[in-house]
């Protein structure tokens, strides 16, 4: 069974860190690209950072590059993002995903806001 469990969400104030976590299992995980996505109240889900599948590829939105890192590691089966200086407009619901040209997998998602 395939699950991708993100972990890390919470409320932070403007300024502040989080780092989110996703924890893979029932798939080949070292053979995916890994993505963050993030979904707004009334707004539509976009794309926040890509990893290729050996780590050695990353690519991020606009609006986050230079804050957000994404990484992972295949033997703990788990991608990650760190954010730093996070802002208001960042509050969302944040997603992991796994897909390749057959596959598309969700997490279940886990809610960063950001506030003072």
């Amino acid at each position: 069974q395939v699950q991708l469990v993100e972990s890390g969400g919470g409320l932070v104030q403007p300024g502040g860190s989080l780092r989110l976590s996703c924890a893979a299992s029932g798939f080949t995980f070292r053979s995916y690209a890994m993505r963050w996505y993030r979904q707004a109240p009334g707004k539509e889900r976009e794309l926040v950072a890509f990893i290729s599948s050996s780590g050695g590829s990353t690519n991020y939105a606009d609006s986050v590059k230079g804050r957000f890192t994404i990484s992972r590691d295949n033997a703990k089966n788990t991608v990650y993002l760190q954010m730093n200086s996070l802002k208001p407009e960042d509050t969302a619901v944040y997603y992991c995903n796994a897909a390749d040209i057959r596959s598309n997998y969700w997490g279940q998602g886990t809610q960063v806001t950001v506030s003072s």
